[in-house]
């Protein structure tokens, strides 16, 4: 009886401190639970989703790191000159993350409402090719349709615009771009890719984030329609690989006098490496993913028969989709040997051009590991600005985060740049490339919100420029189709 008593006593004393504990915590309100719980939530979310308002509201914002040659004729006569690159970035505080902006900037976006002016291009090969072209009168109050051509004689500069993965002219950060630079008195041109810009691809050549094929067929023609207008080009996200890849592929042959590249993946071997590695690449990577397979579910009879249509459904990642898909189409021997091939990186030494690079240290999806720093650094045509913040295409600024930081930076930066003399004039009349280092078309394309629209095919082109001749454009949107010269091949 007395052993039993002992070790109860033993018990119950091993048990005190936590009973004394347990009369402690009850004795607090739970109101303060809930309180502490929300502070390490939030400080759980804030570093989780590299918050940073804190920092800029101490800061200021973040300074722009700018990486150029010594001796760069550039940076001293064109970006020295431009304060917004010399300034801060400040971003909009309830959308300081690079999370957050990226995920707003495609949900949402806040664009400016207008309407662009079709042109429909057919190429050689049978595919269609959407331009939507955007000038000054557009947006300023003139008259709409026709009126607004522009003249073989306009000295106008016009830019073009290549947008990236899954993007169109109807991507909420394409017409903030667009109308900005239109009501500065830019006339724009948006080269939608393949299949993009809600028509349907009708050809077997699809792009791929190397496919430089259309850029110097919609260069070259450009230039031979106004040949007194300056061309710039402007590329985003993949649009920016293709840009630079085919500034390096030219070099001096280009008609191109300038060109600005946002947010490049630069590297596609690092950037697959890097897509996968968290659990918040991971859901870019799927969402990505799931956007292309629907895409694909739109083309399904090419697709089926150019690729593995099974293996397209079941694809888990953008990897996967490359290996069923666009290695397939575009005939590249592995994922990896298609990434290689495509990635401008390697082209960044032959740009001969004057060439703006804006890429944000935190962008999510195109991370800062795959810039190549010292070729950027050595080229004296390049200036390589890098934001701490910014996100990838967002760059979100002001109270409402109605406009774009870097919209605002390339729009200083080719304003100066014009009025320098150091805008490029081809050297030498442009030579396609050989052959055997011609890219591949692949099946990198995006879903519209209005569904895919057939495109005319040449009887009924033929039809359409009869129709036309005998009555006036009714629609807000003027369609002006025109044949594509055989270039490349497919």
């Amino acid at each position: 009886m007395n052993c039993s008593t002992s070790s109860f006593h033993q018990s119950s004393s091993s048990l005190y401190p936590y009973t004394l504990l347990y009369h402690a915590f009850s004795l607090i309100p739970f109101s303060h639970y809930f309180i502490a719980l929300f502070i390490c939530s939030s400080l759980f979310l804030y570093h989780l989703l590299d918050f940073h308002f804190i920092h800029d509201f101490l800061s200021g914002g973040s300074s722009i790191a700018l990486t150029f040659t010594p001796s760069s004729p550039i940076y001293t006569s064109v970006v020295s000159k431009c304060k917004i690159l010399h300034g801060r970035y400040l971003a909009t505080p309830w959308l300081a993350s690079p999370h957050i902006q990226t995920c707003f900037l495609n949900f949402f976006g806040r664009p400016p409402v207008f309407s662009y002016r079709r042109q429909i291009y057919y190429a050689s090969d049978g595919g269609t090719i959407a331009l939507d072209w955007l000038t000054h009168s557009d947006v300023s109050g003139g008259s709409l349709g026709m009126n607004n051509s522009i003249s073989k004689d306009d000295k106008t500069p016009i830019v073009i615009l290549v947008p990236g993965l899954t993007s169109d002219s109807a991507s909420p950060y394409i017409k903030h771009f667009s109308f900005y630079m239109a009501k500065r008195g830019w006339n724009i041109v948006v080269g939608n890719h393949r299949g993009l810009g809600g028509v349907s691809v009708t050809s077997d050549c699809f792009y791929n984030a190397g496919w430089t094929e259309d850029v110097r067929v919609l260069v070259n023609y450009l230039h031979q329609e106004y040949p007194n207008a300056p061309i710039l080009a402007v590329g985003t996200s993949i649009g920016a690989n293709i840009l630079v890849k085919y500034l390096g592929e030219e070099g001096e042959r280009t008609h191109v006098a300038g060109a600005v590249a946002i947010c490049s993946p630069w590297d596609l071997l690092i950037g697959d490496r890097f897509i996968c590695r968290t659990l918040l690449q991971k859901l870019y990577d799927r969402a990505l993913t799931i956007g292309l397979q629907g895409y694909a579910k739109l083309h399904e009879p090419q697709y089926s028969r150019l690729a593995n249509w099974e293996g397209i459904k079941n694809s888990r990642s953008i990897r996967d989709f490359d290996n069923y898909a666009t290695c397939l189409v575009g005939k590249f021997e592995t994922v990896d040997t298609y990434y290689r091939r495509c990635s401008s990186s390697q082209y960044v030494s032959k740009v001969s051009v004057p060439l703006l690079c804006v890429s944000a240290l935190d962008d999510p999806l195109c991370t800062s590991e795959a810039i190549p720093w010292d070729e950027c650094r050595a080229n004296p045509n390049i200036v390589l600005a890098t934001p701490k913040h910014g996100g990838h295409l967002a760059f979100f600024e002001g109270l409402s985060a109605t406009s774009l930081w870097w919209v605002r930076a390339v729009d200083e930066f080719l304003g100066v740049l014009h009025a320098s003399p150091h805008m490029h004039v081809q050297k030498e009349q442009a030579s396609h490339l050989p052959e055997e280092i011609s890219i591949d078309q692949g099946p990198y394309v995006n879903i519209t919100e209005d569904g895919m629209v057939a495109a005319v095919g040449q009887e009924d082109q033929l039809n359409e420029e009869k129709s036309d001749s005998a009555a006036p454009e009714t629609t807000q949107t003027s369609e002006k189709s025109m044949k594509i010269p055989k270039v490349g091949h497919c």
